[in-house]
């Protein structure tokens, strides 16, 4: 195998991201608080590691480089979000009520066709997309059925719906 020809297998998977932040007691209450991530363990006073489900941690949050700082410039390489996959629609449904009920604002959303998604971003100002993927059967194709992925805006209201019924 030539390292042009090599791919990386179809099972590999984003397994966690780690967050610079200022405050860990101010990440907590966003991701763990707001959000619902379980707190899994603390490593000392620096850095916390949460998760859903039980798993070691999907995100860890650490201050070792950033405590106290202000947040990285917008305009600068880094990180653009963390994207957190809820399983069904009615589940971002239920997260996008609980940052209607706490007033977080949103920054956007979006209908992109294989999914739909909230933009918000942390305390740290690092961006954050919650969103959900439509059966991969309902993804919208072009003629040559290769995905054909877009940007529209999204019905929150419609969303909302999801938690009515």
């Amino acid at each position: 195998m030539t390292p042009d020809s090599y791919t990386i297998p179809d099972q590999t998977r984003i397994g966690h991201v780690h967050l610079k932040v200022a405050d860990i007691d101010r990440a907590l209450a966003f991701y763990r608080d707001l959000l619902g991530f379980s707190l899994v363990t603390m490593y000392g006073k620096d850095a916390a590691f949460i998760s859903a489900g039980g798993y070691h941690h999907h995100i860890g949050l650490n201050t070792w480089y950033s405590k106290n700082m202000p947040p990285a410039p917008i305009r600068s390489a880094g990180l653009f979000h963390t994207a957190i996959l809820y399983p069904t629609r009615r589940d971002l449904a239920v997260a996008l009520k609980r940052l209607i009920d706490a007033k977080y604002p949103l920054t956007g959303a979006s209908d992109h066709g294989v999914s739909e998604a909230l933009y918000l971003n942390d305390p740290d100002q690092n961006g954050v997309e919650l969103y959900w993927d439509r059966p991969k059967e309902e993804w919208p194709l072009t003629p040559d059925g290769s995905i054909e992925m877009y940007t529209r805006s999204l019905d929150l209201e419609g969303l909302l719906r999801e938690i009515k019924n």
